[in-house]
Order: structure tokens, then C-alpha cells, then sequence
């Protein structure tokens, strides 16, 4: 299979790309060009999908191979990629740090160096926008489940990151919460999107799809033929 039309600079471009963590080969000769806006990761446990994303969001290296994300070097241009990628993990009790609502937003853009004025306006329009405004002055850890991971897609997307990489963003969450978080991640044309997830139905609504099974790169393609290419293995 073939991903959907690609520009001569892919937003993803992998070559024979490896990733070695302690003794483990979590990734082996991954070689991807991707330029869709909604990228779905598929796979079961351990078959290096979140690997995979975190290559891809800069927070591990490639030990092989190369690798280069929105046209940058993430070891050379790490700074500039972090500066247009946010991540979004599936326990939103990782990226809660500041006591209050508001103030958990106002964190994530501590290296924008706005001033205060636009700092304000970006985190009330970033409130809104996830239905917090009313909780902007709650305790952050005392949130719900649903209203924390709302959180946490409200500090990502305060920065106005480029790509948006999503590792399981729906696993803890409710059948309504979950609805919520997919479509601000799928809905929203203003970034792209990598989608970590073992809701195939999630999964579905995206361009693109890969499938990893042991580190390596299985198929990729248009999301029905890739998923009915992972439910065929998982019959077996």
C-alpha cells in the first residue's frame, strides 16, 4: 500500500530509521513518507507505535537512520521542533503541572515570550474553546477525567503547535468525553495530526493509517485497508 499523494517535502519522512532503547530494538528500518493531515498509528502492545509517535514528537532519538519532521532535523533543530509540535498522552496526569486551570494553560506558554495582554487572551480563547472558562479558577488535579484531558488539549493547543501528535488520547476516558476529544483532534483543519490508538473506529476517520507489528513498519494506506489488514493478523 501507498500512503495518499505526497509533496516533495513530507510533513513525516522516515529512512531506514531505527530506534534502540536500553537493549530493545523498539523501532527497526522504519522508512515513511506521510503527508496527510490525520495520521492513525495502529498495533498491538509493544509493536513500537508509541515509539513511533514519540520519534516523531522529538522526545526520543533515532539510533539509525534518518529522520526529519516538518522538514527539521529533530537532534539539530530540536527547539524549533518543539516549538511547532505538541504532544497530547492518554493519563492527563502528566501534563497537569500548575494548581489552577487557567494558570495549567498560561504554563504551556511560558517560551512564547508573549506579552501579558496576549498571554491572557490566547489562555481565555483556549478556555473557551474546550468548554473550561467556567473552571478556570478549579484546582487542576481535582478535575474529572474527562475535564483534565480537556485540559491537557487546552495546553497543547494554546501554542498553536503545527502537528499534534496523540498517544492513546481516548483510553481512559467515557464514551461522551471520548467523543469530545476526537473531534477537536480530527475536526480542527488548523494542525496535523498523529493519532496513537487502539479504537480502530478512531482510527477509521483518519487519511492515513500505519500499522506497526514487532518495531517494523507492516502496512500503510488508506485506513479501512490497513485496519482490515491488522484484523486479518489478529484472526490468525
Amino acid at each position: 500500500m501507498s500512503d495518499s499523494p505526497v509533496s516533495d517535502s513530507p510533513a513525516i519522512r522516515l529512512s531506514g530509521a531505527g530506534v534502540r532503547l536500553g537493549e530493545v530494538d523498539a523501532l527497526h528500518d522504519v522508512t515513511l513518507a506521510l503527508d496527510s493531515r490525520t495520521i492513525a498509528v495502529v498495533g498491538e502492545n509493544g509493536s513500537g507505535k508509541s515509539t513511533f509517535a514519540r520519534l516523531v514528537a522529538g522526545l526520543v532519538t533515532a539510533t539509525a537512520g534518518e529522520t526529519r519532521i516538518l522538514g527539521l532535523d529533530p537532534v539539530r533543530q530540536a527547539a524549533d521542533l518543539r516549538r511547532r509540535v505538541a504532544v497530547v498522552f492518554s493519563n492527563p496526569d502528566a501534563q497537569i503541572v500548575m494548581p489552577t486551570v487557567a494558570e495549567d494553560v498560561a504554563f504551556s506558554l511560558r517560551s512564547e515570550r508573549l506579552g501579558r495582554e496576549e498571554t491572557a487572551r490566547r489562555v481565555e480563547d483556549a478556555l473557551k474553546r474546550f468548554g473550561l472558562s467556567a473552571l478556570r479558577d478549579r484546582s487542576s488535579h481535582e478535575l474529572s477525567g474527562g475535564q483534565k484531558q480537556l485540559l491537557a488539549l487546552a495546553g497543547a493547543f494554546v501554542r498553536r503547535p503545527e502537528l499534534v501528535v496523540a498517544d492513546e488520547p481516548t483510553t481512559l476516558l467515557d464514551a461522551r468525553n471520548s467523543r469530545l476529544v476526537a473531534s477537536h483532534l480530527l475536526e480542527d483543519a488548523g494542525h496535523r495530526l498523529v493519532l496513537v490508538t487502539h479504537d480502530l473506529a478512531l482510527a477509521a476517520r483518519c487519511e492515513t493509517a500505519v500499522l506497526f507489528s514487532g518495531g517494523r513498519v507492516e502496512a500503510v494506506g488508506r485506513p479501512q485497508d490497513v485496519i482490515a489488514e491488522y484484523e486479518a493478523a489478529l484472526a490468525c
